[in-house]
C-alpha cells in the first residue's frame, strides 16, 4: 500500500469475553459498510477495497475470533454461531444497522445467516463464494463418522504447532504460492499483516490452528435455505471461474433468495477482491448505486 494513502485506526470490542479487533477507515458521517473476511484471513485482506470506497462509505473491517489481531479461543471449538455473534455484537455496539455488507467465503456464510436472522438490518449485500459449506452438507455422512472426524481432527490440531517460517521472505513465498493472481505487492502486504514474529525470530501466521477444524454439526442445507429465504435485501453473489467453489454447488444459488443474482468473474479464483480488483470495485459501485 502507498504511504500517502489513508490509514485506518485499530479498535477493540468484546464478544463473549473475547477482545476482538477491527479497523475503522473513518468518514463516520457516510453510510456504513462492513467488510467481512474469510477463514484464516484477516481484516487487512480488504485494504485495497477500503481504499477505493472509503470516500463513499464509513468502512468497518473486523477480525473474527481466532483471526488477525483478535483473541483466540482457549481450546478452539470455533463455530459459525460464534462468528455470527461476533458480527452481531459489532453491528449492535457500533450502531451500524441498517447497513451494507461485503463478505467473503466463511464471512459470507456467516453474514448470510445474520441477514436471515435480522433481515431488517441489511440494505444490500455482496457475497463472494459464501453459499457453500463443508462437504458433508452435500453427502450422506453418518453422524458417528462426523463426530469421529471432529475428535480426530481436533486431537491432531492440538498436537500441531503453528508452522514456522525462517524469514518473512519465506512466508511471503508461501503466500504467493497459494494464489497465483496475487501481485508481489499484494502478497507482501498480506504477509506482513497476517503474520507475527516468534521469540526465536521465525514467523508464523496469526490465525489459530484450531480454525482448521470444522464443527461436526451445523445448519442443514434446508435450514440454511430457510434462513436465506427471509432475506429481503438485494444480494449480489460473486464467484471466480478458477475457484473450486462451484464443485459442490447444485445449480445457481441465487434461486434460494428473494432478490439475488449471480456473477462469475473470469480469470479469478476464490479471492475475487484481489484477483480482479478493478472490476470488483466497478461491480460493487454499480450494485450499491442501483435504485438510489
Amino acid at each position: 500500500m502507498s504511504s500517502h494513502r489513508a490509514s485506518p485506526t485499530s479498535h477493540s470490542y468484546f464478544s463473549q469475553g473475547l477482545r476482538l479487533h477491527y479497523l475503522d477507515w473513518g468518514n463516520s458521517e457516510a453510510p456504513p459498510l462492513l467488510l467481512v473476511h474469510g477463514n484464516r484471513d484477516h481484516c487487512h485482506n480488504w485494504d485495497w477495497v477500503a481504499q477505493a470506497l472509503r470516500d463513499e462509505y464509513h468502512i468497518i473491517a473486523p477480525d473474527f475470533r481466532g483471526h488477525g489481531d483478535s483473541d483466540h479461543i482457549k481450546g478452539g471449538n470455533y463455530s459459525h454461531i460464534g462468528y455470527l455473534y461476533d458480527l452481531a455484537q459489532l453491528i449492535h455496539q457500533q450502531k451500524l444497522a441498517p447497513l451494507k455488507v461485503i463478505a467473503h467465503s466463511l464471512g459470507g456464510s456467516v453474514a448470510l445467516r445474520y441477514a436471515g436472522t435480522y433481515p431488517e438490518n441489511i440494505e444490500k449485500m455482496v457475497v463472494i463464494e459464501g453459499t457453500g459449506g463443508p462437504s458433508w452438507l452435500y453427502q450422506e455422512v453418518p453422524v458417528h463418522e462426523r463426530i469421529q472426524t471432529f475428535v480426530d481432527s481436533t486431537r491432531a490440531s492440538a498436537g500441531r504447532s503453528p508452522r514456522r517460517y525462517a524469514s518473512l521472505e519465506e512466508a511471503f513465498q508461501r503466500m504467493r504460492s497459494e494464489n497465483k493472481h496475487l501481485s508481489e505487492a499484494q502478497a507482501r502486504h498480506l504477509t506482513v499483516h497476517g503474520s507475527n514474529q516468534n521469540e526465536d525470530g521465525s514467523y508464523s501466521w496469526k490465525f489459530d490452528n484450531q480454525t482448521h477444524v470444522m464443527a461436526p454439526f451445523d445448519l442443514t442445507l434446508e435450514q440454511s435455505h430457510a434462513l436465506w429465504a427471509r432475506i429481503s435485501a438485494p444480494l449480489l453473489l460473486m464467484s471466480g471461474s478458477e475457484s473450486e467453489f462451484g464443485r459442490f454447488q447444485q445449480g445457481d444459488p441465487a434461486r434460494h433468495f428473494a432478490n439475488a443474482r449471480s456473477l462469475v468473474f473470469e480469470q479469478a479464483g476464490h479471492w475475487i477482491q484481489h484477483d480482479q480488483l478493478d472490476r470488483f470495485i466497478s461491480e460493487v459501485r454499480a450494485f450499491f448505486g442501483e435504485d438510489r
